[in-house]
Parts: structure tokens; sequence; C-alpha cells
């Protein structure tokens, strides 16, 4: 049962995060005009003029900004306790703000592929190093009980957690910026999820993460007042990237810490749209024996597009395959808890 003074907390929250990206959207669009950060139109692109980028710092400002403040709302220090010394809210908020500074840049010129990717890493292992890690996993053939304990749970060693949640970070990061293809669309399906991991975090009491979701659900939501089709500014790599570590750095803290069996499962099935999509790509270009990094048509939006949809109603078509998703992932949640 979630208790509604929380769910009234989130609510404040979303709201004045949404307000910081309806507000300066606009003044971030007059940077990214003045700077010549512009997306000129691609053989892959579904715009037919060029659109400023950098529409993802509006997003980075009222996720930032809102956190910042969220303690008074909180009644708390905004933490998640680990272990001595560690901060996992601060390590995701460090690696989220390095990601976005080097999604800037890329914006800007083009980094090398490897440049990206290394920004990811380190960034994971920066909220790895500080808490914000995949500490073990459920054992799905033990007994279930309600708790942590060495029979249901196989703790990691340190090395090995922290590289698991930099390959987990990772992963939804650079499929998050794959999905990022059509108008409104990655920021709509990161309020959905975001949403969902608010939701679980709320019903165990995670009062932190059940805020920070719903800043960034929030964020999301007023950035596509300016994002929906048709978009006046697009949120560019450091958009993206910035949700996707978002997302799967809250899910470390929030939704891979059910004591159950289906605590893997949970977080594939929030994340499952972006997640599967990008292995499906990259599989299919390694096994076509295809650069992994070299951009085409094969991803989910592409081939809606290409069996006729307008980019409404494939935004929509993907937004509604997420909710189902999430939906199911509640469910899941909710049945294990009684």
């Amino acid at each position: 049962m979630i208790a509604t003074s929380l769910l009234i907390k989130m609510g404040i929250a979303g709201l004045f995060a949404g307000l910081i990206a309806v507000a300066t959207t606009p003044f971030v669009k007059a940077l990214a005009l003045r700077f010549g950060v512009i997306r000129e139109v691609r053989g892959r692109d579904s715009h037919d003029h060029p659109i400023p980028l950098w529409g993802g710092l509006a997003m980075v400002a009222g996720f930032l900004i809102t956190v910042l403040l969220l303690r008074p709302l909180a009644g708390q220090e905004l933490t998640v306790a680990v272990g001595r010394g560690e901060h996992p809210i601060l390590g995701i908020l460090l690696g989220a703000s390095l990601v976005a500074a080097v999604g800037l840049l890329d914006d800007k010129g083009d980094l090398k592929p490897w440049q990206q990717m290394l920004s990811l890493l380190v960034g994971g292992l920066i909220a790895a190093l500080l808490g914000a890690r995949i500490g073990g996993v459920t054992n799905p053939f033990a007994g279930t009980g309600s708790g942590y304990t060495a029979q249901n749970y196989i703790e990691l060693p340190f090395a090995l957690s922290v590289l698991v949640t930099m390959v987990w970070i990772f992963l939804v990061a650079k499929t998050f910026d794959f999905l990022d293809g059509l108008d409104g669309l990655a920021a709509g399906v990161c309020a959905i999820a975001a949403t969902t991991m608010g939701l679980m975090a709320a019903a165990r009491g995670d009062v932190a993460v059940a805020l920070m979701a719903a800043a960034l659900a929030g964020a999301c939501v007023g950035f596509l007042r300016h994002n929906y089709n048709p978009a006046s500014i697009f949120m560019g790599t450091v958009g993206a990237q910035f949700l996707g570590f978002v997302l799967a750095s809250l899910a470390v803290v929030g939704a891979f810490k059910i004591p159950a069996a289906i605590s893997i499962v949970i977080p594939l099935l929030v994340l499952g749209v972006p997640v599967f999509d990008g292995l499906y790509v990259v599989g299919r270009r390694m096994v076509l024996r295809q650069k992994a990094t070299v951009a085409d048509r094969t991803h989910i939006h592409h081939r809606l597009r290409d069996r006729g949809m307008s980019v409404k109603q494939a935004v929509w078509a993907i937004y509604g395959l997420t909710a189902t998703c999430c939906v199911a992932a509640l469910a899941l949640a909710w049945m294990w808890a009684r």
C-alpha cells in the first residue's frame, strides 16, 4: 500500500521538474541555435528540415534542480544506505552529470564512438563506487523468504559487482540513445518507465528513489511540450544517454533490490523496449558482419514507419508496448509481495 502523502510528494516533484523543463527549453533552443548545434536531415530521419539539439539540457536541469531541492519533501537526507562512506544518490548525480557533459560535446562535434562509450563506463564506475551497484542476485532455485538471506541471495564480489553495474548502465544508456529516433519517443518511454519505478519504490517505502523517479518522469513530460511531433527541438545525445543512465541507476538502487527471484525480471520488463530493441539491432549487425556503431533503419521505430505508420502512430504504438511491459512488471511485483 502506498502512502497518500508520498504520492502527493511525488506529484509535487514531478510537477516541479516538468515546469523547469518546459520553462528552460526555449532558452536551450536559443543556445543551440547560437552555437550551431543543429540536426541536419539524414537518410534515416523522419524530420524534413534542420532541428536544434541540446534539448536534453532542459530535462537535465529539471531533474537535477528538483533532486537537489527534494530534502524538504523527503523529510530526510536524500540517500540510500548501502555502506559506510557510500552515497549512491551522489554517485548517480555525478555519473549522470559526466554523461550529460560528454553528450553536449557529442551533439556539437560528433565524438568518436569509443569516447561516448568511455564516458558511460566511467559514469557507471563513479555510481558503482559510491554505492549504486548491483551487489548480488537472488537465487531463483532457493526457497522464497521475506528478505535477503544466505540461502536466497548470492552476493557478488566487489570487483564483479562494480563491473556488472557498469555493463548494465552502459547497456541501458546506449539503447536509450538508439531509441531516440522519432519526435517524443525517448522522452515518453522514459516517463512511463520512470513512473513505474517510482510506484514500485513508493510501495516499498523507498522515498528517495520514488521522488527521483517522479522528478525524472516530470522532466520528460515537460520536455514533451516542445519535443512531441512536430518537434521544435531534439534532446540529442545529452538527453538520451542521460535519461538511460538515470533510469538504469534507479533500477540498481530500486527494482534490483526486490528480495525475490523476479528482481532480475522486473527491471528488464520496465526497460524492455529499449533494451531488447538495442540487443536485436546490435545482434543483427554482428550476424551480418556489420559494424555495431554504424546507424541504420532496423530499430523498432524505423520498422513501424516502414510499415506505413505515421510518426505519431509509431510513437504511440511503442508507448503502448512500453506501458504493457510496465503493467506486467507492476503486476508481478504486487503478486510477489502478497
